[in-house]
């Protein structure tokens, strides 16, 4: 996965609360077996609503998106923070994200970002109210920096902090060991049948 370190780009505005992962990616379009191709089933079933924005061109490009308190709740496919960034958003802001969203969003190198609410309410209304309006998220210091200019810091576990600033998955991780890993493999080999075959 890509690291992340430092995005700055319009925000595009999700205004709604409790937003669950069949709305993200309704369950008609899980049946694909690759990881890519979920953005363009990304809240499908709001296109025709006022209240989605996406779509519109001020908003074309943007890699942050913000969205309401317990973004990511019901089910917890994993296709939902796919869809998200298959679509072209890095960093998802929010007041909260269910859990398992936001740990699966790590997994794949998008950065879910918990604010107070009253400052995720301020990016909203830019974002509504301006559209094309920007912010940066610098993962480095952990803060955000909103259109009006004032910075505010937010908080992250120092282990996903390492994962996304240095680009490593799960299987990232576990090649860092790959020495240990051999060694412990050889000092534990035995003698008996083989049981793979070289080809």
């Amino acid at each position: 996965m890509n690291p992340i370190r430092v995005v700055e780009s319009k925000v595009a505005p999700m205004d709604r609360a409790d937003v669950d992962t069949d709305q993200i990616i309704p369950k008609q379009f899980l049946k694909r077996i690759e990881r890519t191709g979920f953005g363009e089933f990304l809240f499908y079933d709001w296109r025709e609503e006022d209240f989605y924005l996406l779509d519109r061109p001020e908003y074309a490009g943007a890699e942050i998106l913000v969205a309401g308190r317990n973004f990511g709740c019901g089910s917890s496919r994993e296709h939902a923070p796919w869809a998200i960034q298959d679509y072209g958003f890095n960093v998802v802001i929010a007041p909260s994200f269910a859990d398992i969203f936001r740990t699966n969003c790590t997994k794949i190198g998008m950065l879910p970002i918990i604010l107070p609410e009253d400052d995720v309410k301020a990016l909203m209304a830019a974002a509504l109210n301006e559209p094309g309006c920007t912010a940066t998220v610098d993962l480095d210091e952990c803060a955000v920096t909103l259109p009006d200019g004032r910075t505010v810091e937010f908080s992250i576990e120092d282990s996903i902090r390492d994962r996304l600033l240095n680009g490593w998955d799960d299987i990232s991780l576990t090649l860092l060991n790959e020495e240990r890993i051999s060694q412990y493999e050889s000092d534990r080999e035995r003698d008996g049948p083989v049981t793979s075959v070289l080809l």
